[in-house]
């Protein structure tokens, strides 16, 4: 492909990912201004990200899968259009429900691009550049991280959390055209293969079952029985989806990437670095909001810290990645984001913003030296046939993380308030129960840390890297 044309690709790969990271970090800053316009509890407020992530969570595989049968050509550009779409509809939403749903059709736009945009950057650059380009993802990751809390807190609170949706729509019509470009026709399969509804189905519905039970343990009308039965019901499915991918022909899943050590830990240890990650970008906010009292454009810059200082030290991790490999550079990324969840954990009402700000760049650095080695680690290093179903896992791990770490950092949040305050929800919060908060808030980042030391054990044991690839000229 002419270096114009590969640098165009990356362009559209790159700003796909930037909005989605971009609505992503100013819906998170937005969440305690729409649990006040719309009076709800926090299990149920949590939606508007959770539903996000859950459909992306539960179709990635899905769009990786249609990617390769269909071409990236087709499936990439058209979660663009998708995407800025459903921007619109989040923007024009008057209900918490309408909102909920109109993040769902967001979502699948978002997973169309997320299935896709690293199998495109592997075919596109050569092996030994692979790391540098996914470092460089890393930074438009970063920028959309970045500029997200600033933007988003200017937004809402000049004009409204609904303006938070409606930049992404132009940005994103224009680059589905820009897509239709610069992406290359793909070449599809002789003969379709049968598509695992099946498969697809269960794992849908095991990552539903699972999300409610989580998030709702703590709402007053769901009975103990009734969550027991839904957990049952999601460890039912899911073992009825590794049964089905186990013995389909053309499985949504291949199972047997799993026995391959470098495969499987870089898979694990992504889904836990984005449950520490988001177990501090779903709290802190709230902290930053209830506690230290700051206005939305303030809780904005101070959360910029995360993305700032990833957007630093991705392109070098993601240099060093392509020399030492990524078993060193991953585990020391997480070890030190849990460190970052640790000194958070210790903060007090009376901290500064610079003191959370230089606590959350911690986290950032740590996050940064993971992602980039981490997932060039495994795309470097998988057969090509499958190279779309596992960028597509390795986006569903990540968003599991997410979904996963906000579920349970609200769960143990919510359990220890609760119990402090004699039954309390936070929208329920007074000055009052600061002391309850903070109990709450640093007893769900030493789980969130806890967590994360068992991410970087498992991401020490991928193995010993494969030498450096020497690109023959």
């Amino acid at each position: 492909m002419p270096t114009d044309r590969k640098w165009l690709l990356f362009t559209v790969v790159a700003t796909g990912v930037f909005m989605a990271t971009l609505d992503s970090s100013m819906v998170n800053i937005a969440l305690p201004t729409i649990m006040r316009e719309f009076q709800s509890e926090l299990h149920t407020t949590e939606w508007v990200v959770l539903v996000y992530l859950l459909t992306i969570t539960a179709t990635l595989l899905v769009w990786g899968y249609l990617g390769d049968r269909l071409g990236k050509d087709r499936i990439y550009p058209g979660g663009m259009l998708l995407f800025a779409l459903g921007s619109l509809a989040c923007a024009e939403s008057h209900t918490l429900t309408g909102l909920i749903a109109a993040r769902c059709g967001q979502a699948l736009g978002a997973a169309m691009m997320m299935a896709n945009g690293p199998a495109l950057i592997k075919q596109t650059f050569p092996p030994d550049q692979l790391g540098r380009s996914l470092g460089l993802i890393g930074v438009a990751v970063s920028l959309g991280l970045m500029s997200g809390p600033t933007l988003g807190g200017v937004l809402i609170e000049f004009y409204s959390w609904r303006a938070i949706f409606l930049i992404t729509v132009p940005v994103g019509f224009v680059f589905f055209l820009l897509a239709r470009l610069a992406i290359p026709a793909t070449e599809r399969p002789s003969a379709a293969l049968r598509f695992d509804w099946p498969g697809g189905f269960f794992w849908s519905l095991a990552l539903l079952l699972f999300a409610f039970t989580i998030t709702h343990a703590t709402a007053t009308d769901w009975s103990l029985p009734f969550l027991a039965l839904l957990l049952a019901g999601a460890v039912a499915a899911l073992a009825a989806f590794v049964k089905i991918e186990a013995t389909t022909p053309h499985p949504l899943l291949p199972l047997h990437l799993f026995a391959q050590p470098f495969f499987s830990a870089a898979v694990v240890s992504a889904a836990i670095s984005f449950v520490t990650l988001f177990a501090v970008i779903m709290l802190t906010p709230f902290y930053l909001d209830r506690i230290l009292g700051l206005t939305s454009s303030r809780i904005g810059v101070v959360m910029m810290a995360i993305p700032l200082a990833a957007m630093v030290v991705a392109p070098v991790a993601g240099r060093l990645s392509d020399h030492i490999g990524a078993r060193l550079l991953s585990t020391a990324g997480l070890l030190l984001s849990a460190t970052g969840l640790l000194l958070l954990a210790d903060l007090t009402a009376a901290a500064t913003p610079k003191q959370v700000a230089w606590r959350l760049a911690l986290m950032g650095v740590g996050q940064a030296m993971f992602l980039s080695p981490n997932s060039a680690s495994l795309l470097g290093r998988v057969d090509r046939r499958y190279a779309s179903a596992s960028a597509a896992l390795l986006a569903t791990a990540r968003n599991l993380g997410m979904l996963i770490g906000i579920a349970q950092s609200g769960l143990v949040f919510s359990l220890t308030f609760s119990r402090a305050t004699g039954g309390l929800d936070m929208k329920d919060f007074t000055g009052n129960a600061s002391a309850a908060f903070m109990q709450a808030l640093a007893t769900a980042f030493h789980v969130a840390a806890a967590i994360g030391v068992l991410g970087a054990l498992v991401s020490w044991h991928r193995g010993k890297p494969l030498p450096p690839v020497r690109h023959t000229p």
